[in-house]
This record gives C-alpha cells, structure tokens and sequence, in this order.
C-alpha cells in the first residue's frame, strides 16, 4: 500500500492509503477526494481526473502515453507536471505521492 497526499487548488490535504495496482483516480473516489470528477470512470477518455503531480514525483510518476496527451490537450489549465490520474497505477514506489488538483477541472 502506498499513502498518497492530495491537495486542493486551495491547500486543503487529505491522505490516503491506496492499494497497489488501483488507479490514484480510483483511489480519489473511494476516498470522497474533492477536485477528482472522473466522468468517463477511468476510460482516459476525457480530461476531469486531470492532476498536477509533486515536482519531485514527476520522473517517478513518469511521462503520460500519447492517448493520454491527447486527452490533455481538454484539460483546464494544463502544466508540464500535469497528468490524468486514471492513468497512474499506484505501487510501493509511489508511497507518499502528492498532487494537487487543479481550481476546476475540463
């Protein structure tokens, strides 16, 4: 299992323990997360589980896949560090994870 921190866009956070090999959007809704809408259920088929991921997780996180890109492109307010949290399987590796949600989602 591996904790994740989630942030509102107005510094409100709320920890969580997630389990390994859930999406960090699945585990948002479990979780009642604020922020993390998930209209298509985790399809990377719209952009409203839209996160930015912690500076320092980035290179472990790791770089979105084209379809997922291309589903950013919809996505408010869009940052380098940005990524659709359907599309991020949460491991040991990601224990202690933070990410930010964004003021308002696609």
């Amino acid at each position: 299992m591996a904790r994740i921190t989630y942030i509102e866009h107005d510094g409100t956070a709320r920890t969580v323990e997630a389990e390994n090999g859930a999406t960090v959007m699945e585990t948002a809704i479990r979780n009642a997360i604020p922020g993390i809408e998930a209209e298509c259920g985790g399809a990377c088929a719209c952009a409203t589980c839209h996160v930015y991921i912690g500076e320092e997780w980035v290179s472990v996180v790791g770089s979105p896949a084209p379809m997922e890109e291309d589903m950013l492109d919809f996505a408010f307010d869009v940052r380098p560090n940005s990524r659709l949290s359907c599309q991020i399987k949460v491991s040991d590796a990601l224990d202690g994870l933070t990410l930010t949600t964004p003021k308002r989602q696609a």
